[in-house]
């Protein structure tokens, strides 16, 4: 069992035949994924081959779901043509986009997560700046990498691509039912909170972790939550406990005022839901194995 993402999903890249998509379609497929074409409307019609997998290009994601029954969707283009990509996905009603691309423009972000919700968000935008999502052992969106863990009963959700593929190392005697990296923008598709519901609703996940970081409230939001909702053991780490008061650091969405946002608020605010959170990630995977074991 994963969320969002199994053994059965169709994936197709769109951005296939440039330098970032084409290198982790290859990583993908080696991975077990089912990746089944991707989208470059300059080269619809031709075939990209991957080491003997030779993959359609389509000239529209609706084409290629039409072609192929894809259910997700890896976007891999330029932060300029990003949100006509993701408006494409959209337009198309495809599940799940997977959006990895760092750099998309805040008001590009906005302008498609509002036009989702006005067509009756029928597709989960994952994403931008992200490193995507991956069930191991079934599937792989993006670029996490596919051989840290395998599977088993940890569900992870994370603002941050590294510390995902940390906490995934770290556990990895214990294994993931999903890991969703959410990305770190100030506008994100899917967020704690959404992950954290379906992780609750997984008859397969037995306990969460939670990567947050500095800046915002989302951490806050989930802890609320959490509080409300979440009967599962919860760990969290915030990354940001040492940056320095006054300095905007690492994601754009890091961004603290006043005492809101800062790495002890969350903290606080986490452990008031009865989520354990570490200093340190180390400290983190400690806390869950202390759970689980």
């Amino acid at each position: 069992m994963a969320i969002w993402l199994t053994k059965d999903s169709k994936v197709i890249v769109q951005g296939i035949t440039g330098g970032e998509g084409s290198k982790h379609t290859k990583r993908m497929l080696a991975a077990g994924t089912q990746v089944v074409g991707g989208v470059n409307p300059r080269k619809a019609g031709t075939k990209v081959d991957f080491d003997g997998t030779e993959l359609p290009v389509f000239a529209t994601v609706a084409e290629a779901i039409a072609e192929t029954g894809a259910d997700v969707s890896v976007i891999f283009v330029p932060p300029a043509f990003t949100k006509a990509a993701v408006v494409e996905a959209i337009d198309a009603e495809i599940p799940l986009a997977v959006v990895i691309t760092e750099g998309v423009p805040v008001q590009d972000s906005a302008a498609f997560w509002a036009y989702n919700v006005a067509k009756g968000e029928k597709t989960r935008i994952i994403g931008p700046n992200c490193p995507g999502i991956a069930s191991p052992g079934a599937s792989n969106a993006g670029i996490i990498p596919a051989d840290i863990t395998p599977q088993g009963r940890i569900g992870l959700v994370s603002k941050s691509g590294t510390l995902t593929y940390q906490l995934m190392y770290e556990l990895r005697e214990f294994g993931f039912s999903t890991a969703v990296g959410i990305g770190g923008d100030p506008i994100i598709g899917t967020t704690h909170i959404d992950a954290l519901k379906a992780f609750q609703e997984d008859p397969e996940t037995d306990a969460i972790v939670m990567i947050g970081e500095i800046g915002g409230d989302a951490e806050e939001r989930a802890a609320e939550f959490i509080k409300a909702n979440v009967t599962k053991p919860v760990v969290g780490y915030i990354a940001g406990f040492t940056a320095p008061p006054g300095k905007t650091m690492g994601h754009a969405g890091a961004i603290i005022s006043g005492s809101a946002g800062t790495a002890d608020a969350k903290k606080v605010a986490l452990e008031a839901a009865g989520v354990k959170v570490g200093k340190t990630p180390s400290e983190t995977a400690q806390l869950m194995r202390d759970i689980l074991s």
